[in-house]
């Protein structure tokens, strides 16, 4: 409701000024119009902008292109390993504009609950999705609510927000019980 009432105003404010002028470009007839005095030619003039200039657009625009691939490429997601209490493995992550930590690691075989506490109002965030575990869990604001499941197999599964544009990373690693039968496998090979 707020836009348009702002943009209402921004017209009724520019229709105004242009009475107001009583010169509204759009009211002028053609009689009043002046031809342009200078001579048009199909080439382009050059503008010369101070060196200083054009080393501060270079820079700025070179300081966004790292900054852009140090983003995407290089930034490691925030890692936590979960506690284990009384045999669950927890760890809480606070939904505000994406999932802090965004990556959780866990053992493999063991019971994990992840406590999402959602301060983001925006309605992407407002469902977290595990499709590997095949849960889906309404995220209301301003609680924790608990998300309880156990991951047999090492790896690494996503969960998502509700519309997948927010993303975080379960990495489930073999516990010492399956890391032992693992490698008596492949000694035994």
């Amino acid at each position: 409701m707020n836009k348009i009432a702002i943009i209402g105003s921004v017209a009724s404010l520019g229709l105004v000024f242009g009475i107001a002028s009583n010169k509204a470009v759009a009211q002028m007839s053609h009689e009043h119009m002046q031809p342009s005095q200078t001579k048009q030619t199909s080439q382009f003039r050059r503008i010369q902008q101070p060196l200083w200039v054009k080393g501060a657009v270079t820079a700025g625009g070179l300081g966004l292109i790292g900054l852009e691939l140090w983003w995407f490429l290089l930034s490691k997601p925030k890692s936590q390993k979960a506690q284990s209490k009384q045999g669950i493995q927890e760890v809480t992550i606070t939904v505000d504009g994406g999932y802090e930590p965004s990556q959780v690691v866990v053992n493999a075989g063991q019971k994990v609950r992840l406590n999402f506490y959602r301060k983001d109002s925006s309605s992407c965030l407002e469902e977290i999705r595990l499709p590997d575990f095949h849960i889906a869990q309404q995220l209301p604001l301003n609680q924790v609510t608990p998300i309880e499941f156990t991951p047999n197999q090492p790896g690494t599964y996503t969960f998502t927000c509700g519309m997948n544009m927010f993303r975080g990373a379960i990495k489930v690693e073999p516990s010492n019980a399956l890391r032992t039968q693992q490698f008596s496998t492949q000694i035994s090979a």
